[in-house]
């Protein structure tokens, strides 16, 4: 699946600092700058349910049509800061982008299905670099472990890529592999099964 454009209203924003940050954010607003393309950085305000929203449903990826008083512009959200107790969005760090222009984005990796009896999936990497058409961005990128056997490794060459995606990361990057199951692993899940039968029934 691809990630689809989203619009959104937003403002610039004249002060700046924590004093700032914190009255911005009571108005339900969240601190970003726009950069890129060799222009000098916009410091805006977003509408932080709106924002909150376009990354439920696109993901850390998005590509958002922005509308900053009056004037449209293509912005790849390049980095989101959370608060890391109050999990709040702190500050938004928003790149340029045109239509038709590759960016280079890291998308996560998905790992479905169940392999050969006895084995185990072990994931060695969550997120994968890729380059993409801006417009054109996968939300994730499936890997099936159906059927696999022990000693089964998924590399980032061996990835099903969409069209005109390209690997940036090293292609012998691990992904996945499929370890026989041993007495101590077996042993492990099955403790890690007592422990979430005995969470459960004390709640």
């Amino acid at each position: 699946m691809v990630a689809t454009t989203t619009k959104l209203s937003v403002n610039t924003r004249t002060e700046k600092g924590k004093g700032a940050a914190r009255r911005a954010r009571r108005e339900g607003k969240v601190p970003a700058v726009l950069y890129g393309h060799g222009t000098d950085p916009q410091h805006l305000h977003l509408p932080a349910r709106e924002f909150a929203a376009i990354l439920r449903n696109n993901g850390l990826n998005a590509i958002i049509e922005l509308d900053v008083e009056g004037t449209s512009q293509l912005a790849l959200t390049k980095q989101v800061d959370v608060h890391p107790i109050r999990n709040y969005i702190e500050h938004v760090d928003l790149l340029l982008v045109r239509r038709g222009e590759k960016v280079t984005i890291e998308v996560s990796i998905v790992v479905e299905g169940d392999p050969a009896p006895g084995t185990l999936v072990v994931s060695d990497a969550s997120v994968i670099e890729l380059e993409a058409d801006a417009l054109s961005i996968p939300e994730q990128i499936v890997v099936s472990v159906e059927g696999a056997v022990a000693g089964t490794a998924v590399h980032a060459s061996d990835l099903d890529l969409p069209e005109g995606v390209t690997l940036i990361a090293d292609p012998e990057t691990l992904i996945v592999a499929i370890n026989e199951q041993t007495a101590s692993t077996e042993s492990d899940a099955d403790a890690a099964e007592a422990g979430e039968a005995s969470t459960e029934q004390s709640e």
